[in-house]
């Protein structure tokens, strides 16, 4: 039997007009793309991140790249780390599908 499980990441956004363009950038990964208008450079940016994570998840360099990024498990959810107010977000995407036949967590 297999199951269809998505993982959402949500990562800051920076979108900036340069002359006919949108630029957008995920700054903490370092992804840009660019689009025509607003709404289609954060769709562009969206699937580079998610082309990103998902080759780096199956070369097994996942977590290597996100730790020479400065991602840092939190150990303990708290209140005390906030993301500022204005700061834009997109959210990407990550599906997977699970073989249980495969399936090896378990044992």
């Amino acid at each position: 039997m297999k199951t269809s499980v998505t993982f959402t990441v949500n990562l800051p956004l920076v979108v900036k007009k340069e002359e006919k363009f949108f630029i957008s950038c995920c700054p903490v990964l370092d992804i840009w793309s660019q689009g025509g208008t607003l709404a289609k450079a954060e769709k562009n940016l969206i699937e580079a991140v998610r082309l990103f994570l998902m080759d780096c998840f199956e070369r097994g360099s996942l977590d290597r790249v996100l730790k020479e990024c400065g991602f840092v498990p939190i150990k303990k959810p708290s209140g005390s780390i906030r993301k500022p107010s204005r700061q834009k977000e997109i959210n990407v995407p990550l599906p997977f599908v699970i073989d249980q036949a495969l399936a090896q967590c378990r044992e």
